[in-house]
């Protein structure tokens, strides 16, 4: 009699002993390209049903309809956003060149705001030690040149792992070609493996999809939205830098409760401050009916309200996520918070109800 693996028998204890061992040193082994890993399934999990068309034009070529996909997902994902990343990488240069150069002087900048303050307003700056102008001046030029050297210090790393940036972007290409012509069989596989009934399984996995697509067409596609349209609303009012500030937008949205406010805001206050009426205006109607509008009115029709937590959830997760993480964080936090909720109800759900109370007759 063929005894079961989880039996606890030497034979099956070394064998969940063993599964246990190769399982954590097969992670440790590919811990090096974990980002390239997650947003390979996150890119097979948000265009399965792409593939799904194209494999329904051509039927019995899988590996060709899951090629079709990738070419798309280069063209439409890969290519916008390096040259995206190569805009920015140009204007925050230029920026800080023209800083350091003194065309952008920034404590002047903050002198003629605080000229156009009320009385009261300049006291109160004066108490809490911002009255004193060339010290001021002096103090933010120097933030401003460290936080740009610190950049600059980034962007330099980051060139120089360039091979590294390209070897994780051939294997998360590669592998989501492998998801996307055999994902469903590996599915099926990990389903298997899960020791579930099968509708803890299926309430499991559903739910592990749903944050997935939830998270990439709720958060970050709404994140390029808003931050596009903070940018070209910018642009259109002359503002400098307006790439960099749509893109600080883009990711100040993807934080429940903190959104694009925080960076339209004081800027419209700055313009109101500094006497540019109109342009304050225009940026506080464009950042309170359009930008701030773009989560209410696309989010709900890309995800619908099945897939949503609360939002003080997905802010702690994301913050956190972020904390540990940093950019992979923006979904894995969501996702690991999700499936914390999923596996909970499961439990619950599985807990026999307790008795109910019966109550003795009256008299008795």
């Amino acid at each position: 009699m063929m005894e079961h693996p989880g039996q606890k028998t030497p034979a099956g204890v070394f064998l969940l002993a063993l599964v246990a061992a190769a399982t954590v040193a097969f992670l440790w082994l590919i811990a090096p390209f974990a980002g390239a890993i997650l947003w390979a399934v996150i890119a097979a999990v948000l265009f399965e049903p792409l593939n799904a068309r194209v494999l329904g034009m051509m039927p019995r070529r899988r590996s060709g309809a899951a090629l079709i996909t990738l070419l798309i997902i280069v063209v439409v994902v890969v290519v916008p956003a390096m040259l995206l990343a190569g805009a920015l990488l140009r204007e925050a240069t230029a920026f800080y060149a023209r800083v350091h150069a003194g065309e952008i002087d920034i404590g002047r900048l903050f002198v003629e705001a605080q000229a156009h303050l009320p009385g009261w307003l300049r006291g109160w700056l004066r108490d809490i030690g911002l009255g004193d102008v060339d010290g001021l001046r002096t103090k933010l030029a120097q933030g401003v040149a460290s936080s740009f050297r610190t950049v600059a210090a980034q962007v330099l790393s980051i060139g120089q792992g360039t091979f590294g940036f390209f070897v994780a972007l051939g294997v998360m290409l590669y592998l989501t070609f492998f998801l996307l012509r055999d994902g469903h069989a590996i599915a099926a596989r990990i389903e298997r493996a899960i020791p579930l009934t099968d509708g803890q399984r299926a309430v499991l996995i559903g739910k592990f999809v749903a944050v997935i697509r939830a998270t990439i067409k709720g958060s970050l596609i709404v994140a390029i939205l808003q931050g596009a349209t903070g940018g070209l609303v910018f642009w259109a009012l002359g503002l400098p830098g307006a790439l960099l500030w749509g893109v600080a937008m883009g990711v100040f949205s993807l934080f429940p409760a903190i959104g694009t406010g925080i960076v339209w805001v004081p800027v419209a206050i700055y313009l109101f401050a500094t006497g540019a009426i109109w342009q304050g205006i225009a940026l506080a109607g464009c950042g309170f009916f359009i930008i701030s509008s773009v989560d209410n009115v696309v989010r709900p029709f890309l995800v619908g309200r099945d897939a949503r937590m609360p939002d003080y959830v997905v802010l702690i997760a994301t913050l956190g996520g972020f904390e540990l993480m940093g950019f992979n964080g923006f979904v894995v936090g969501p996702v690991i918070a999700a499936l914390f909720m999923a596996v909970w109800d499961i439990f619950i759900s599985a807990r026999p109800a307790p008795d109910p109370v019966v109550e003795p007759p009256p008299g008795a």
